[in-house]
């Protein structure tokens, strides 16, 4: 059915109360690997087109200062779907293959069980990268028996997932605790930028049609949804623009960017399909949708011939055409602990409650989305011990309150584990290189570690740490104590 044929706010306007205990339908679509300079709405200086995304900053609330929970996939996801730090978990650093075990606990309490214990449908459309239960015999895969473990067994009512990342084996979709397709050969890789590891491909999948497969699940569970009295949360994760730099061939050429930025064209058009299924269903008022991405973009300036996939400076440079910086004004890549490993984009869009094109300089980081989620709806978070360690609620910030807006400082993690923590305009890193890709890559924990001042040194150009020893020390204690506690919140 239609709900709200009149929009949530004039009905609010208009006296009627009982609209004000509604809960909204939450929509939340995470990006692979895109950086923050590959939104024109936040950088201006772009010659991709991204219309679609540019809407739902121009609807609703844009973030500058959110960072993803760490600089690589697996523990972001982790992060977002617990509200707890990956690193307090088993994986402490790196991510998943797509064989991995199951990295949530199924009794852990995940922002998916606690909607649905508030009344929720809960669905999950995309990549996982959290760890499947693929069975053996005899010491091999047996790809015909049940996946004895999958998003259905820690709160998803409904689940079509793909293992991990797109360039990691095997390549088979997974719907609720089945494989729809069984692998009937070997997809035999390639190199940059269709950059694929060799391994099983189902029977039913391909690589270039994955990302409108999963889009076209996704507005299909939004459409059966509304035919409910039940609102929803979707969690839809995208496969792009995340290796492999595959794009759909109705978008090959679309910029002079090569495959990358036609890449990214798909998925503002992926994220437009999302919106026109929302508007389709008349339910855009009451429906909070957020889009970031896991991590900052793996398309950067300064490479070196030792980067992980060999993928030279020169590389980059012709690939672009020195026309493109996908990581805007940030320092380093995806998997570092500089800026452009975790700030991402990051916008809000809630007509009935967000005021359009409004913006939030206040630093937020994914584990923050279940408190958030519980706060929306009014529900009452267990206690820390319980459940999201480290998630505080910006509601505050999307009700433009921001004097109530309170968490503590933010713990930053790269993929090779070095930590940093922010707060206000801050930042100490706990290390002496890049923890991730850049070099020098450095050690963790050990010294001359770096401070910057990131309102006044965006690009984490100038290393304070001699200059400010109250400082360092006041934000080296704390960090020890936020690592050191099992908690945050």
């Amino acid at each position: 059915m239609k709900r709200f044929l009149f929009p949530l706010n004039i009905l609010l306007s208009l006296g009627l109360t009982a609209f004000a205990d509604i809960h909204p339908n939450i929509v939340f679509i995470l990006a692979d690997d895109m950086g923050y300079g590959d939104v024109q709405s936040l950088n201006p200086d772009s010659t991709i087109p991204t219309p679609h995304l540019d809407r739902l900053a121009a609807e609703g609330m844009t973030f500058t200062e959110a960072h993803s929970p760490s600089a690589v996939c697996t523990p972001t996801r982790y992060g977002l779907l617990t509200g707890r730090y990956c690193w307090r978990s088993s994986l402490t650093r790196g991510v998943l293959n797509g064989y991995g075990r199951p990295l949530i606990e199924r009794d852990r309490l995940t922002v998916a069980s606690f909607l649905k214990s508030q009344g929720y449908a809960t669905g999950i459309v995309g990549k996982w990268h959290l760890g499947l239960g693929f069975q053996k015999t005899n010491g091999e895969w047996d790809w015909s028996k049940h996946v004895d473990y999958s998003p259905i067994d820690v709160g998803f009512d409904y689940s079509y997932v793909i293992p991990a990342s797109l360039d990691f084996p095997p390549y088979v979709y997974v719907e609720g605790h089945n494989i729809t397709g069984l692998p009937d050969e070997i997809h035999p890789g390639g190199k940059f930028p269709a950059f694929l590891r060799k391994g099983e491909l189902g029977s039913d999948f391909s690589i270039e049609d994955c990302l409108d497969n999963l889009t076209e699940k996704a507005t299909a569970y939004i459409t059966e949804q509304d035919k409910t009295d039940k609102p929803f949360f979707l969690y839809f994760p995208l496969t792009a623009p995340h290796k492999p730099v595959l794009p759909h061939p109705r978008f090959v050429g679309k910029t002079d960017l090569g495959p990358y930025g036609d890449f990214i064209i798909q998925v503002d058009w992926t994220v437009g399909q999302i919106l026109k299924a929302i508007d389709d269903a008349g339910i855009v008022d009451n429906t909070l949708v957020i889009y970031t991405s896991d991590n900052g973009s793996f398309m950067y300036r300064d490479t070196d011939e030792n980067e992980p996939d060999h993928v030279s400076d020169e590389t980059i440079q012709a690939y672009f055409e020195g026309h493109h910086t996908a990581n805007g004004p940030l320092r380093g890549t995806k998997a570092d602990i500089w800026e452009a490993g975790h700030r991402v984009p990051f916008f809000a869009r809630w007509p009935a409650k967000v005021r359009a094109g409004s913006k939030s300089n206040r630093t937020i980081t994914h584990t923050d989305f279940f408190a958030t989620a519980a706060d929306v709806i009014g529900a009452k978070l267990p206690p820390p011990a319980e459940a999201a360690q480290d998630s505080f609620s910006f509601l505050p910030l999307l009700l433009g309150k921001e004097k109530q807006f309170k968490r503590a400082a933010v713990i930053h993690h790269s993929g090779g584990a070095m930590f940093a923590i922010r707060d206000g305009d801050w930042k100490l890193i706990l290390g002496n290189g890049s923890g991730g890709r850049q070099n020098p890559r450095g050690k963790r924990f050990e010294r001359p570690w770096m401070l910057f001042n990131l309102k006044q040194d965006l690009g984490e150009t100038a290393d304070r740490y001699k200059h400010n020893p109250a400082i360092a020390k006041e934000l080296e204690l704390e960090a020890i104590k936020l690592i050191s506690n099992n908690q945050s919140r």
